[in-house]
């Protein structure tokens, strides 16, 4: 499934807010992060019924909340809220690791997990690094794999 494609711009003091409002959070004694001026829907694509969705901030404990923020964009304006929420605790293991991937999103998200979605201009920008990487070494590109 392919990574929806709404974007929006970050609207920068309610981001703050929310993060210093965090128990433990940011605000706390630790240095708030760099925030993007724009955010993409980390979601699969979905209906237009369901709320696009990006992450701010990710707590280091486990089992600790996330702060993600949520848009729509009905009747020509964009609303926007910001709330916290537990990790999705599903895991997807492969047979050639020993340890799974967790899913990215948050507990009961929409959709597909993070490890369906497919993000084609990451992929491309990906590819490109590899290849400028491969050349750097010496490669031409018929080198290992990276």
């Amino acid at each position: 499934m392919l990574q929806c494609t709404a974007f929006t711009e970050l609207p920068e003091m309610g981001a703050r807010v929310a993060l210093m409002g965090l128990a433990g959070g940011p605000g706390q004694g630790v240095e708030a992060p760099d925030l993007d001026e724009f955010l993409l829907c980390e979601l699969g694509e979905h209906e237009e019924a369901i709320e696009h969705a990006a992450q701010l901030w990710s707590a280091s404990a486990p089992a600790g909340r996330d702060l993600w923020m949520f848009w729509t964009d009905t009747g020509g304006r964009r609303k926007f809220r910001f709330t916290e929420l537990l990790p999705c605790p599903a895991v997807i293991h492969r047979l050639s690791v020993k340890e799974g991937d967790a899913c990215v999103l948050y507990d009961r998200h929409p959709a597909a997990h993070s490890w369906d979605v497919t993000d084609p201009l990451a992929d491309l920008m990906a590819e490109r690094i590899r290849e400028d990487v491969r050349r750097d070494r010496g490669d031409g590109g018929g080198g290992e794999r990276l």
